[in-house]
């Protein structure tokens, strides 16, 4: 059995702070299974800083820690905290090298999930700090995924986002993309909602209909490569992207991109426009794959 992303994510923190002499900051790490069990098990000697229950305050402590070079890393337990946590990062950190010509590089580990927690907790939140300029936003569900960007935030000088899923930190496979020969629909899928997005074109493929896949990491900047627009120009019914953000945020966006790039239909299928609540009966959830193989065959009848 191969290794799960949870542990790929501790070791780097360690290394992290270890080796580098860096700090994590967050709330509550050191207890409730060390952050989903991708914390190694250090303490405020080793760098690891327990902040109080002040979330406009923590990121100005951690921006602070990156102003003395320090790349920290920052742990945004429910991605909705971005709301809070985010201010001090998008208005001071993310400017202070343009402006000032002082670096402020940290990376921001912002964890989504969903189910029964409520309105403010739950899914992804990235549109809200996507279009501020100094940050640069990632997706990786996967080791590999997750180390290239390590190792890209190495070299930087930015505020890396890197947007977590707690459903991904027991994988332990690679994705691939498909888009050889011409294909009937594309998939480009972000975050939780790639794994839905595999299943789903295994049965879409075996209802006899070419579907191709192209997994989304780099989510800013976001850089078509030749190779997917040549794929998506040549497919039949265009791209359908799935995310576990709203409609009206970065799917619109990066759609947007794709079509001024292809000139083909891209449409879009992420959390309905409503808010969820604290049970079952009124969540708010990703596109699973049966509500990706609806849309996918609707979109492909549409274009006959």
């Amino acid at each position: 059995m191969g290794k799960e992303l949870r542990e790929t994510i501790k070791e780097i923190t360690y290394k992290h702070l270890k080796k580098n002499k860096s700090q994590v900051f967050g709330q509550n790490l050191t207890g409730v299974g060390w952050v989903a069990g991708t914390l190694p098990k250090l303490y405020e000697k080793d760098g690891v800083i327990e902040l109080p229950m002040a979330d406009v305050a923590g990121g100005g402590i951690v921006t602070g820690s990156a102003l003395m070079g320090r790349k920290p890393i920052y742990i945004i337990r429910y991605q909705g905290y971005n709301w809070f946590n985010c201010i001090f990062i998008v208005n001071y950190a993310c400017k202070s090298n343009a402006i000032w010509k002082i670096p402020c590089p940290m990376i921001i580990r912002g964890i989504a999930s969903e189910g029964s927690i409520g309105p403010v907790a739950g899914s992804a939140h990235l549109s809200v700090i996507y279009k501020m300029p100094g940050i640069k936003i990632f997706s990786p569900m996967t080791n590999k995924e997750y180390i290239n960007v390590y190792k890209k935030f190495t070299k930087s000088k930015d505020v890396f986002y890197i947007s977590e899923h707690r459903q991904s930190y027991s994988n332990t496979k690679e994705f691939k993309n498909e888009i050889k020969g011409k294909k009937d629909l594309i998939l480009m899928p972000i975050s939780v909602t790639r794994f839905e997005a595999e299943k789903a074109k295994n049965i879409l493929e075996k209802r006899g209909l070419k579907v191709g896949i192209i997994h989304l990491v780099n989510l800013k900047p976001f850089t078509l490569e030749k190779r997917w627009i040549t794929a998506i120009k040549k497919s039949k019914s265009g791209v359908l992207m799935t995310d576990n953000d709203y409609n009206d945020g970065i799917l619109r966006t990066l759609a947007h991109q794709i079509i001024e790039k292809t000139n083909k239909n891209v449409s879009v299928l992420g959390l309905d426009d409503r808010t969820a609540g604290h049970h079952k009966k009124v969540d708010n959830l990703p596109p699973d794959q049966f509500q990706i193989i609806k849309k996918a065959i609707s979109i492909i009848k549409r274009s006959k």
